[in-house]
């Protein structure tokens, strides 16, 4: 059972946004109003126990029931439909009685042994049986890019599928080892170096409120902070985190808990044969409650890892299969709108922003379309961000060529890449085009 301790995630999580590690994200204008406001009408709400997680696990013991805790970041604008909803939405009432309901606010103390999830997410929520063992997890990029999306029915898909995987206890609990979560090098995020000494425990409701909060996101940037910092390369896990289905060629139902929409020709979900209409029912042998859980999956396998083992029902058939994966399949995740993304670029990029270059570009530039063209969308000026600036490279650079090779590169497997292979205060000799010119720059490693 995961250590009792108060927690206020919500804030933290909502105030992850105004951290000296945080990325522009769009928040509410007043975010110190806005988690007061919040405080004041969740702290005796009936239904959700509001900042305490221990009298949640302490409720779901007597009553029998599954733990649900939300994880929110208040000021954020992400995800604002679905977490409104989700409060006020009498059609759900009856379904999320069935739970013990948690609001956590903010992560300072967030067990970190436990809460393993998506920390660039706005809004997350995991299930649990009373006895710490985590039955699922949900997680919405869809809502998370649009703030006005309140639909509810893959959270209510997901929390169906909870229960159901509650009401076969305890024969079902030796199945869910694969969703526990792994050692951690620091059991909360104030015991993080990057982070230690500059938060303490509790939020500072009678002073500067939203800068008292750890985000979620600033997790994993001090994770690969204190693995740069310590000489060794960032984990591909830290840089990858919680790859999305695409990058194996599925796309799931985001109305669903597990409903394949669509599968990509070629890739490693066509070959284990999935057709869309089937509904992943497990993976690596562990029951799915969501898109979450399947991302779960793949986040848990090594880079080296060459198949994954999924179960998928077809109208009354259930279906065994093998998902094989390529050698290079994690780097193909896209990590460009991750909030931790921000700080890889400051490490790997020097602060440049980068986009391929479409394929009309390309032509107009007389790139050809197999040859690497990134166009620096955006280049830091401040602090380590600044760095590439500074070495004289310019928004609407088109790089050519990197340390010698033209290979067509993503930025996403660029950062892994660079991250993976050269240390701090090394440089990289890059060609950019820039108004029909090829210059020669060196792109500083920090």
């Amino acid at each position: 059972m995961p250590a009792l301790r108060p927690l206020n995630l919500t804030a933290a999580l909502a105030l992850l946004l105004v951290s000296p590690l945080s990325l522009p994200a769009e928040t509410v204008k007043d975010r110190e109003g806005a988690v007061r406001n919040d405080k004041a009408s969740m702290e005796n709400n009936a239904r959700w126990i509001y900042n305490d997680l221990a009298k949640g696990f302490a409720t779901a013991k007597s009553s029998g029931k599954p733990l649900l805790v939300v994880l929110r970041c208040v000021p954020c604008l992400a995800c604002m439909g679905i977490d409104a909803s989700i409060l006020e939405s009498s059609d759900l009432a009856p379904l999320l009685d069935r739970f013990v309901c948690v609001r956590l606010i903010n992560a300072n103390t967030l067990d970190l042994t436990t809460f393993q999830f998506d920390y660039d997410l706005s809004f997350s929520t995991l299930f649990f049986h009373a006895d710490g063992t985590v039955i699922g997890r949900y997680g919405s990029w869809q809502h998370q890019k649009d703030s006005s999306n309140s639909s509810l029915s893959g959270y209510t898909a997901s929390a169906k599928a909870a229960l159901a995987i509650h009401a076969r206890w305890p024969s079902v609990k030796p199945l869910l080892a694969p969703k526990q979560g792994r050692p951690t090098p620091f059991r909360t995020p104030i015991d993080i170096p990057e982070l230690a000494g500059r938060y303490s425990r509790d939020l500072d409701w009678n002073g500067k409120l939203v800068q008292s909060c750890v985000h979620c996101h600033q997790i994993g940037d001090a994770l690969r902070t204190w693995h740069r910092t310590e000489g060794r390369p960032i984990p591909d896990a830290l840089i990858y985190p919680m790859p999305s289905p695409e990058t194996i060629g599925l796309s799931l139902d985001p109305a669903s808990a597990t409903s394949v929409l669509s599968v990509t020709k070629g890739s490693p979900a066509a070959a284990a044969g999935l057709q869309p209409g089937d509904r992943i029912t497990s993976a690596a042998a562990a029951p799915l409650v969501s898109t979450a859980d399947f991302a779960w999956a793949l986040h848990q396998l090594p880079s080296s890892a060459s198949s994954l083992p999924i179960e998928f029902q077809r109208g009354p058939e259930t279906i065994s299969a093998s998902l094989s994966l390529p050698a290079n399949w994690r780097s193909q995740s896209d990590i460009s709108n991750r909030a931790g993304t921000w700080g890889l670029r400051a490490m790997a990029l020097g602060g440049l922003q980068l986009v391929r270059l479409s394929d009309d570009a390309r032509r107009a530039a007389g790139i050809a379309p197999d040859s690497l063209a990134l166009e620096i969308k955006h280049a830091g000026e401040y602090g380590k961000h600044a760095a590439a600036k500074n070495a004289g490279f310019r928004k609407g650079d088109i790089l050519t060529a990197f340390d010698g090779s033209s290979s067509d590169l993503t930025e996403s497997t660029l950062i892994g890449l660079i991250l993976q292979s050269r240390k701090p205060g090394t440089s990289i000799p890059i060609t950019v085009l820039r108004n029909g010119q090829s210059l020669k720059l060196s792109l500083p490693v920090q």
